[in-house]
């Protein structure tokens, strides 16, 4: 069979959003695949519960997301880009057959849809300034309108931008569509000028096509106003939305602030009443028809270590438990809850033991936490139905499928193979998984071996690559985002070694909280002591190590270069090495407060010791520096004077920058970034390979094992 390469990227489907129909007959997901070396498309597809194909259900036109079917199935709403702008917009497609209708042309964009319970208005959030909401451009905006880049750009904002964006003064804010009004609205209402109304004119200009429309007129309702963020929006019954939205102390920034109000808000009437606060980050609320409201809960003191639970408010009695409280996971980091159809079971994912896993709690907390399904596998994303879960599985074998089970979690079905095409003649090798201990610790692991390894063969010998997760508290598995690379570095004839070191989250509180001041020594402990006991494998040539690893895996690979010399070459990815640069640059300076329990103002000689860069004039180690030009999580700036003091020292190395990319450039960046990005890694660890005929990149031609590499592309680098 071929190996696996890093060029497959350009074939591999990623299945995302599975949703179960009301009736329990269909699942809608969302289909997203390279289009090409910049973009992806991604279209929504139904395939039906009882095993036949998928079905393509929109076009291939842009990128379409959020599928939602309406309470009695007979629509499916979802957010497109096509069209005559890359603004994603509202769309509505007849579930019997038919075309869809665009029933939105707002300014900034469509997200948090859900259908009221009733299945007569469909509720979103969009990022708008103070200027749209005046001028109603969040209401219907000319297609050819493209806000002006800030010149100067003003900041007053602890935090300014994120992903890979500046929000120069957008905030999200909450509306409601009438589908019917929207339907039947003409083209003009809906994607024309919007404009206070004057009595006069109205009067005298009845019939006149180019009077505006006045906002009381549109179908899109505006619930929110302010310089503020309002987030999470839910249904509650027919008449009632709830949302959140951060705030603080009279003397305090509300970015500096993790406490968050919740609302409800009477349509009828218009008002929106604050009930109770919560503290942590928010993602998503969950209510019922009855006034139960589910919501995420961190602690306040080091949140950024601690726990997420879900909090339940009862809006009749004011009382609130946390059924999640007896489990000793977390419900933060990529995971998810949802409420099943009838309000009474709470649905949840935590990272597990290298797996990410579903479980069941009764709202009200009358039993504890029941897992129901997962051992082995990454659930990425569920819906719960009236009888049947669907989720997006991914498992060592392949990327990612729809799967489908019963409420109990039994009865697993597979709806979909979508990457059977491209990989069904690729070698994957299963992983080993691995247990050792550190410092009184057990630590879980796994050993990814090349597909030509043969147990038998004694006298074969691989060269090593340890990868680092980021986080730090996140948890690898042997599937989710890292297959495709795990695959790779595998195939490229190396044993690839990963681990969740303390940190982590997965195993309980205690071991996620035990790097608590103290992320580079703790962490390097355990990865080593894993290292060592891999090593101990006849087929592990020792003398030929590597590492690498992504955000804090960058922080951990650079501290790591600059405490052994163990390994032949690194590459650190998208990395943080200057805690204190990155406190004043980043959207998440909160983790610092969170995991090290203070500021650079207060312990600024510590915080430094803390840091790789500190310690760079003792690295001796090869190292390729990998970062994004638009990466507001890690800037870029840390990684520049990580670089500056490889260079200082004379080390090998290289700085490479990615335009246009953020802090997901591994996982969702371009598609020929994400290609380049890994050929890079591989040839970097090939030219210091005794197992490779390649010289050292700094020797090679200018694109040199890079498949993007164009053919006049001469020269040196």
């Amino acid at each position: 069979m071929d190996r696996i390469d890093a060029s497959d990227y350009h074939d591999i489907v990623h299945a995302e959003e599975p949703r179960v129909s009301p009736d329990d007959e269909r699942v809608a997901f969302v289909r997203r695949e390279p289009d090409d070396e910049e973009s992806y498309g991604a279209t929504i597809h139904v395939v039906p519960v009882g095993g036949d194909e998928p079905t393509q259900f929109t076009v291939s036109e842009g990128v379409d997301g959020q599928p939602r079917w309406s309470p009695n199935g007979d629509r499916l709403a979802f957010a497109s880009t096509r069209g005559e702008s890359d603004r994603q917009q509202l769309w509505i497609l007849p579930t019997s057959g038919g075309e869809a209708r665009r029933v939105t042309g707002v300014v900034g964009g469509i997200a948090d849809l859900e259908w009221s319970p009733d299945g007569s208005r469909l509720l979103f959030t969009q990022q708008v300034a103070a200027e749209d909401r005046e001028t109603h451009r969040d209401y219907a905006v000319d297609p050819d309108y493209e806000p002006e880049e800030p010149d100067p750009r003003v900041v007053d904002r602890m935090v300014y931008r994120a992903a890979t964006e500046y929000f120069d003064g957008r905030r999200s804010h909450v509306y409601v569509l009438d589908v019917e009004a929207a339907l039947e609205a003409d083209d003009e209402v809906l994607h024309g000028e919007v404009g206070e109304s004057d009595d006069e004119n109205d009067e005298n200009d009845e019939n006149d096509d180019s009077d505006p429309v006045h906002p009381d007129d549109h179908p899109i309702t505006r619930l929110t106003d302010g310089d503020e963020d309002y987030i999470a929006p839910t249904w509650g019954d027919d008449e009632t939305v709830y949302y959140a939205s951060k705030t603080a102390e009279e003397d305090e920034h509300p970015d500096d602030s993790l406490t968050y109000e919740l609302y409800e808000h009477d349509l009828e009437s218009g008002e929106a009443t604050a009930f109770t606060e919560t503290t942590g980050w928010i993602d998503s609320l969950e209510a019922t028809a009855d006034g139960r409201v589910a919501f995420p809960y961190t602690p306040e003191e080091n949140a950024s270590m601690r726990q997420t639970e879900i909090t339940v408010h009862d809006r009749e009695d004011g009382t609130e438990v946390t059924p999640t409280e007896p489990l000793d996971r977390t419900v933060g980091h990529n995971c998810a809850f949802r409420l099943d159809p009838a309000g009474e079971s709470l649905y949840f994912t935590t990272p597990d033991e290298g797996s990410r896993v579903l479980w069941t709690v009764p709202i009200d907390g009358s039993d504890d936490p029941a897992r129901i399904y997962g051992e082995g596998v990454t659930i990425e994303g569920f819906s719960v139905g009236e009888n049947a879960i669907a989720y997006v599985q991914s498992e060592w074998d392949h990327p990612g499928d729809v799967f489908l089970s019963t409420r109990g979690g039994n009865e697993v079905t597979r709806l979909t193979r979508v990457n059977d095409d491209s990989l069904s003649d690729r070698a994957v090798r299963q992983p080993e998984e691995i247990r050792f201990e550190s410092e009184g610790v057990e630590i879980q692991g796994w050993v990814l071996t090349p597909p030509e390894f043969d147990a038998d063969a004694t006298d074969e010998e691989y060269p090593l690559v340890v990868e680092i997760h980021g986080g730090p508290h996140a948890q690898w598995t042997t599937a989710g985002t890292m297959w495709h690379e795990f695959q790779t570095l595998a195939a490229e004839g190396y044993v690839v070694f990963w681990c969740n070191p303390r940190g982590s989250t997965g195993y309980g509180e205690d071991h996620a909280t035990a790097i608590e001041r103290d992320w580079g020594e703790v962490t390097l402990t355990d990865v080593l002591e894993g290292v060592e006991e891999v090593c101990e494998r006849d087929y592990v040539d020792s003398d030929e190590q590597y590492v690498t690893g992504g955000s804090f895996g960058g922080f951990m690979t650079a501290w790591t270069v600059a405490h052994t010399d163990r390994f032949e070459a690194a590459v650190s990815q998208r990395g943080v090495y200057d805690l204190t640069s990155f406190y004043g640059s980043t959207d998440a300076f909160k983790l610092v407060e969170g995991d090290f329990d203070t500021t650079p103002w207060e312990e600024p000689e510590f915080l430094w010791e803390q840091s790789p860069v500190a310690h760079v004039d003792e690295v001796d180690t090869p190292t390729l520096v990998l970062h994004s030009d638009r990466d507001y999580r890690t800037p870029a700036n840390t990684a520049e004077l990580f670089y500056l003091g490889l260079q200082k020292g004379g080390v090998d190395t290289r700085l490479v920058r990615y335009p246009r990319e953020g802090h997901e450039l591994s996982r969702s960046g371009e598609p020929g970034h994400v290609v380049d990005r890994l050929e890079r890694i591989v040839r970097w660890f090939d030219g210091y390979s005794d197992y490779s005929e390649a010289p050292p990149a700094l020797e090679r031609d200018r694109g040199a094992g890079l498949s993007s590499a164009q053919e006049d592309d001469g020269g040196k680098e």
